[in-house]
């Protein structure tokens, strides 16, 4: 078995986050190749924020009983986000702390 290294969780921490942000701006993410078929629907791409908010709470649960860390790449609020478990329209209206500092995820 390969020995998961604290590089490995850093790397999944920053995929969940670019996906969840990507979720947010409404830019394609994996999830748009699963179901297609879905992007027509209203309420697809809530789901979509709610199916990376779930990966990215996964990880974060992951590193937290493996003692690696993860709040670096998040700002004080995101953490505390995180920390509350539960995506509200708070979390979606406010992740960003400004528009001015706004990092949108990578445009692919």
């Amino acid at each position: 078995m390969e020995h998961i290294t604290e590089q490995f969780f850093n790397e999944k921490i920053t995929s969940a986050k670019v996906s969840f942000e990507r979720a947010l701006d409404c830019k394609h993410t994996e999830f748009d190749d699963l179901y297609p078929y879905m992007l027509e629907h209203p309420q697809f791409f809530w789901y979509k924020r709610y199916v990376a908010w779930s990966e990215l709470l996964t990880i974060v649960k992951l590193c937290n009983e493996l003692s690696s860390e993860w709040k670096d790449q998040f700002t004080e609020k995101q953490v505390n986000y995180i920390e509350k478990q539960v995506m509200s329209s708070r979390v979606l209206d406010e992740w960003y702390e400004t528009n001015d500092s706004k990092e949108h995820a990578i445009n692919e």
